[in-house]
């Protein structure tokens, strides 16, 4: 489409989905980040993983060299040194970046560091959206050092000492054992418990038992229930069936989330954000509860946040970042936006990509 075949209004918003900008916008952060992410370097996969499954959202995934994404991730990967250390109680999955994989000792001297429950979620998704083979992964070393992260109330810890435990590692220890298709890297019926602590008294879920319902916490509470087979798909066409969960107060709960402007907020008082039309959005598409979704509204305010160059803001009118960028892109996929793949709401990939995990 030509340039002068854009349409703005008056207050210079693209009132489309400018496809081709968003590819080109990604083959620029996946050739070189900016500057302003010399700070999260320890999150490179992260950023990759944004960066690659964005371009495969949209259907672009050509524009980047498989082998090399796949060389790279392998790289990452943490390996005993031998034997005596599968028992260490340390997590053999993935390194956030290559500095992450070292830390100086008190001699000065460089030693490897531990790997990220998070970062490894990230290197399976990259891994599977370029097409590798997950049967040449030494997923029993992943699974069973994945063991150790899980505490006593069925939480996870990201790392294997001294960090916080949430929710969030529970989604991606829950998402990791679904992609290998081995629940043996978690005990479920402690996760599930823990999962079921931290619903509020509203419906939503906090992040640790006893704290305020937040949009991304309740996506990784439904979305583990779901991949761990506790809840059923579309249960709001199952009202007779009991569930685990309080359905009624979590749509109610979600639903209030959608603000005036169309958009999404992930708790209550707090400005709408483009992250949240998939992490709430992605909840009611769970629950099938996506057709009560002001779709007009959201695409409306998605697109206030769309940036002539490509990407999306997390408010209107600000620059473009990775993260805002992927999630606008699956809120889009969810609003089925033509050209753009449909996404595993659940693993937060393509559907096409997450094929294999079902074979």
């Amino acid at each position: 489409m030509a340039d002068d075949d854009y349409a703005w209004d008056s207050d210079s918003e693209l009132q489309f989905f400018d496809r081709d900008r968003h590819v080109q916008f990604l083959e620029m952060m996946y050739d070189l980040l900016p500057s302003r992410y010399q700070s999260q370097e320890i999150n490179h996969i992260t950023l990759a993983h944004f960066a690659i499954v964005g371009l495969d959202i949209l259907g672009a995934l050509d524009r980047i060299d498989k082998q090399e994404v796949i060389n790279w991730v392998l790289s990452l990967q943490a390996h005993p040194k031998n034997a005596d250390e599968l028992d260490n109680g340390q997590f053999y999955g993935f390194h956030g970046s290559r500095s992450s994989q070292f830390q100086s000792n008190d001699e000065g001297d460089t030693v490897p560091n531990v790997s990220h429950l998070a970062s490894s979620y990230c290197a399976l998704t990259i891994l599977r959206t370029v097409g590798y083979d997950f049967s040449l992964l030494n997923s029993k070393l992943i699974l069973e050092s994945m063991k150790n992260l899980q505490q006593q109330d069925g939480s996870f810890m990201p790392i294997h000492s001294g960090a916080e435990t949430d929710l969030r590692f529970v989604y991606c220890a829950a998402a990791i054992c679904f992609m290998f298709g081995n629940w043996g890297g978690m005990d479920r019926a402690k996760a599930k418990e823990y999962i079921l602590s931290c619903q509020s008294y509203d419906g939503g879920f906090g992040l640790i038992p006893g704290s305020e319902s937040h949009g991304g916490a309740t996506y990784c509470a439904v979305a583990s229930l779901r991949l761990m087979g506790f809840i059923e798909e579309d249960l709001l066409s199952k009202t007779m069936s009991p569930c685990i969960i309080d359905v009624p107060m979590l749509l109610e709960w979600s639903l209030q989330r959608q603000g005036d402007d169309g958009g999404f907020q992930g708790r209550r008082n707090k400005p709408t954000d483009t992250c949240y039309a998939f992490w709430v959005g992605g909840v009611l598409k769970i629950l099938g509860a996506h057709k009560y979704i002001n779709d007009s509204g959201l695409r409306g305010f998605l697109l206030s946040c769309q940036s002539q160059y490509g990407g999306f803001s997390k408010f209107p009118g600000q620059l473009p970042d990775l993260y805002h960028t992927y999630y606008g892109f699956c809120a889009f996929s969810l609003l089925e936006e033509p050209d753009l793949k449909p996404i595993h709401v659940e693993l937060g990939m393509t559907d096409i990509a997450a094929t294999g995990f079902f074979l």
